[in-house]
């Protein structure tokens, strides 16, 4: 994917399937979805859309969490 593709230009066939494979495979290798809507040009629901329907898992959000707070040590 070293070129960006233009914006709002329709991906469609091979190129499609090609652009949702490097996705996939860079989605699951941990880049975001925002950094790999700014590499492709896409927005990122371009990018979100194209991941689901490649049926990715897509991972939580990230932050603090609400969990139990760390008991301090003794």
């Amino acid at each position: 994917m070293a070129e960006t593709l233009k914006k709002g230009s329709r991906v469609t066939g091979a190129a499609r399937e090609k652009l949702a494979a490097d996705l996939k495979r860079k989605y699951d290798a941990g880049e975001s979805i925002r950094a790999l809507a700014e590499e492709t040009g896409r927005s990122y629901g371009f990018v979100h859309r194209m991941l689901t329907e490649s049926g990715v898992v897509l991972r939580g959000r990230g932050g603090a969490t609400r969990g139990r707070k760390p008991t301090p040590a003794p």
